[in-house]
């Protein structure tokens, strides 16, 4: 019985570890969606994005150097050519949304993201052959409807910056349903590793001819992105090591509150109710399609 409790003590042990390292990513998260519009109101977002890059490729060749069989076991991949679309997909992700930041705003860009495991769920049908019966079917459409309040099309006035998050929720469904893709073959450390490395040849291929020099004021907050960059993904690693993609999903939407806080504390941005309501709709439709799918065992 002794040696029971002691198994189920460092259980739970391991698992509140986990849920710390999560909580522990998103607040860096948050942290790097202020660096991120903070430098997108003063700079072109390619070229601090290609810094960016740079900083999580040497981060995450270290890591992989470091993992059991090193990087040239860490290089081997059975979807290697699907593994080097990724990182160009996350390029674009990150240059959309960063846009986004700066025309739609912090608060409105990161309500509409929490639709992306919905779009995921989409993608997921055409895309890898999965079927969604009528249970996640309605909550696509319930959390669908929930991106229509936050985008509130019966106001007075469209706002086409609207746009740009929703074709960054696109951008990273995609990202999503290729990472989901290749997670059936390949380890996180050799998705992690072509995502970084390959994500920075493409910036490198486009991020010099939008170059602009930045100031020396300017200079912490790029550093700080750099080390958001490469943590937050390092935690959010050690979180899946030990928890399940159900039970760490549901703390990642506690980011939309800390981004929320950011854009109004730091950029004096305005919350709207249809916002509010919204968001929650999309969250709740995103949870559940979680919790759906994981019951089916999908992967």
């Amino acid at each position: 019985m002794s040696a029971f409790l002691a198994e189920v003590v460092t259980h739970m042990k391991n698992k509140s570890i986990g849920y710390f390292y999560v909580l522990l990513a998103i607040t860096i998260f948050a942290i790097q969606d202020g660096c991120s519009k903070y430098l997108a109101d003063k700079y072109p977002v390619i070229g601090f994005t290609m810094i960016r890059f740079w900083a999580f490729a040497a981060f995450v060749i270290v890591f992989a150097a470091f993992s059991p069989g090193g990087l040239r076991k860490a290089f081997v991949s059975r979807r290697p050519f699907l593994q080097m679309l990724r990182g160009p997909l996350l390029v674009l992700e990150i240059f959309i949304v960063v846009y986004a930041y700066t025309g739609a705003g912090l608060a409105m860009t990161q309500a509409i993201l929490q639709a992306t495991p919905l779009i995921i769920t989409i993608l997921s049908v055409p895309l890898l052959g999965e079927k969604v019966g009528w249970r996640r079917g309605t909550a696509i459409v319930v959390g669908l409807f929930g991106v229509l309040i936050i985008l509130n099309p019966v106001g007075v006035r469209f706002d086409l910056q609207l746009l740009w998050p929703l074709a960054g929720a696109l951008a990273f469904g995609l990202y999503g349903i290729s990472t989901r893709a290749v997670g059936r073959e390949d380890s996180a450390v050799t998705s992690v590793l072509y995502t970084g490395v390959f994500g920075a040849i493409v910036a490198t291929a486009i991020g010099p001819f939008y170059w602009v020099p930045i100031a020396p004021e300017h200079w912490p907050a790029l550093f700080a992105l750099c080390v958001c960059g490469a943590t937050s993904h390092f935690f959010l690693i050690k979180a899946y090591s030990t928890l399940t993609a159900v039970e760490v999903q549901p703390l990642t939407y506690l980011q939309i509150v800390l981004s929320v806080a950011v854009a109004t504390i730091f950029f004096g941005e305005t919350i709207t109710i249809n916002m509010i309501v919204g968001a929650i709709i999309v969250v709740a439709a995103g949870l559940f399609t979680v919790f759906r799918e994981h019951r089916l065992g999908i992967k």
